[in-house]
Parts: C-alpha cells; sequence; structure tokens
C-alpha cells in the first residue's frame, strides 16, 4: 500500500508534469466503471473532466487530491484519489502497453497518457465538489510532519491500545500504514505489540522523533529510486518490514515475522524487546 513517503513523491512529480496539463480524453474501463470510479457530482465522470486543465496536486494522508484551472467548466471540482492496497498512478506515452486493470485513463495535451492502475480494484477515484463525503477523508488526523512533540503526546493520550495499531489509526495521524509503522517502531527500539499505557515519557519522545526521521528519509529515499516512474513502489531500503529471516541491520538478529489480524509485522526481537508473541 503506498503510504505518506511514495504518495508524496508521486504528488511531486504529478505536481511538476501534469498540472497546468489539459486533459483531452478520459477513458473508464467497464471494470473500473461503478467500483473504482465514483462520481459524487452526478455530472458525468468523463464528460466533467474532458477540457477541464489540472491545477494542483496534493496530498493528503493516503490520498491524492487535484483540483482544476478556474477558467475551465470543472473549477469547483476535485479529483480525490484513494489509491488503498493496490491502486497506482502511471505517466508514459499512449504507445507503452497498458498493465492489466488498467481502470482509467486520462489523456493529456502534452501526448502523455496517465494512468490509474489497480491490480485488486481496490482504489477508488471520486469527483466532488465537497470533500466532506469522501470516506474516511474528513476523520483524518494531522499530517505527522506537521506536529509537535507536545501535540504528538496528547493525540497518545485518548489511546489505550497497542503502538502499531494505533499509529495506523488514519484519526490519529495521517499517512502513516503497516510498513511504515515497522519501520517507525524499530528505529524507535520499541516493541509493536507495547501498549500505549506501557510507554515511558522518554519513549513516547523516541517515537515521536523516529517518526519524523523514519518518514523523511524514507521520501529521499523513493525519490531516488522512484524517479518518474510513479508506477513503482521501491521499498528494498525498509530496515526491518517484509524482512523476515534477514539480519538486523542494527544488530545482526533474524527479523521477526508475525501475522495478526491479516496484517504483517516484522521487528527485531532483540532491539525491540518487550513481547511474548510467537512468530517466525
Amino acid at each position: 500500500m503506498p503510504e505518506l513517503p511514495e504518495l508524496e513523491v508521486v504528488r511531486d512529480v504529478l505536481q511538476r508534469r501534469v498540472v497546468g496539463q489539459r486533459i483531452e480524453s478520459v477513458e473508464v474501463s467497464p471494470a473500473g466503471g461503478p467500483i473504482v470510479v465514483r462520481d459524487l457530482t452526478h455530472i458525468g465522470f468523463g464528460q466533467a473532466l474532458t477540457g477541464a486543465t489540472f491545477a494542483t496536486a496534493e496530498r493528503r494522508g493516503k490520498f491524492l487530491l487535484f483540483s482544476f484551472s478556474p477558467d475551465s467548466p470543472s473549477k469547483n471540482l476535485r479529483l480525490v484519489v484513494n489509491p488503498k492496497l493496490t491502486g497506482r498512478f502511471q505517466l508514459t506515452r499512449p504507445g507503452h502497453k497498458r498493465h492489466a486493470k488498467t481502470h482509467v485513463v486520462f489523456s493529456l495535451a502534452s501526448g502523455d497518457e496517465l494512468r490509474y492502475v489497480d491490480q485488486k480494484t481496490m482504489g477508488q477515484l471520486y469527483l466532488t465538489c465537497d470533500l466532506a463525503p469522501v470516506p474516511d477523508f474528513a476523520g483524518m488526523g494531522p499530517e505527522p510532519l506537521a506536529i509537535s512533540l507536545e501535540e504528538f503526546r496528547e493525540r497518545l493520550r485518548p489511546y489505550r491500545g497497542e503502538v502499531k495499531g494505533i499509529l495506523t489509526r488514519g484519526e490519529f495521524v495521517a499517512g502513516i500504514g503497516n510498513a511504515y509503522a515497522d519501520e517507525i517502531l524499530w528505529a524507535a527500539r520499541l516493541h509493536p505489540y507495547r501498549k500505549r499505557t506501557q510507554l515511558t515519557a522518554e519513549e513516547i519522545g523516541r517515537l515521536y522523533e523516529a517518526m519524523r526521521s523514519t518518514l523523511l528519509e524514507a521520501t529521499e529515499s523513493v525519490r531516488a529510486e522512484m524517479g518518474e516512474a510513479i508506477h513503482l513502489e521501491p521499498r528494498d531500503f525498509l530496515n526491518v518490514h517484509m524482512k523476515a529471516g534477514e539480519p538486523c541491520p542494527r544488530c545482526g538478529t533474524p527479523i521477526s515475522l508475525v501475522g495478526a489480524n491479516q496484517r504483517i509485522t516484522n521487528f527485531c526481537r532483540a532491539c525491540q524487546p518487550g513481547g511474548l508473541i510467537k512468530g517466525m
């Protein structure tokens, strides 16, 4: 699932390559129609966006948002993309072979195509005049890089569950998912199943600093490895996530794997002590 670092780099590329481009045509695949494309305006997805010019590309949590030029008929509309598990954008020339499950193709005045590809058909593209009806959008917490340590402590206070589960709750902070929660907890030397109520003030401070440094460093790593190929999700640089059985980069202990609630968690038992969870 693309998280804050990947989506921030994708946003940067789209801001540079797509903003200012006129949409010449919109193609929606039959399979992606009512499942992927959600027209909350009832104007007609393709009809409303054909002829519109991209004005901005933004990221909020795990969403990408586009607005359109004020001199176009779509000036009051927003395109909100929630890629979920496997949704990706691809920016390419028309002649390049399309990936399977290419659900939407925007043909741009530059001659490029902006394609939305989703292998599991789980994500959505919402066309809307109002962000409030977009599922999971209004309830998002602040951006994790936009809050102070004091705000972080205060936001943590109401939660009593496991620290990894808290990090991945969008209402706590927006943009952190399974992969980067593992990385943040490894950097903070905290066991993923520690309860928030067990954390000391010093450990909360470590968690906050690890959150910031991990997300910032990951964004730069993704930027270097992804380049303009925004359909990719480079994660070879991660320390523990999906590295079960490999040596911990810090101490050499084999990375553990626990599968719980249909979610894989990776961590180092030596560097992140404090749990009695059975796993690899």
